[in-house]
């Protein structure tokens, strides 16, 4: 899953790891455990319109154009596998 470009990339990771909220966090799990803007919706308790402005500012941080590429984009920049999050693994000790 390619980034929107090189120099995106390099932008956001010259800015230091993105600034992701609790909200975005549980946005990005659902976006990769497959679920659409209606499911995250129904999952969150949110409407479908907020799902996608999640999904949108989300994109946006992580400087990625595809929605389906947030999950790579947020392990890429963090080194944290959002699936693993949702599922309760713990993240891996330092030097691992």
């Amino acid at each position: 899953m390619a980034i929107v470009s090189v120099a995106t990339m390099v932008t956001v990771l010259h800015e230091g790891p993105p600034v992701i909220t609790e909200r975005q966090l549980q946005v990005i799990e659902l976006i990769a455990a497959g679920c659409s803007n209606d499911e995250v919706a129904r999952r969150l308790g949110i409407s479908p319109r907020t799902a996608k402005a999640h999904s949108d500012v989300i994109r946006q941080k992580l400087g990625c154009a595809r929605r389906r590429q947030i999950p790579s984009a947020y392990r890429m920049l963090t080194g944290r596998d959002p699936l693993a999050q949702s599922l309760g693994a713990e993240p891996p000790a330092s030097g691992d």
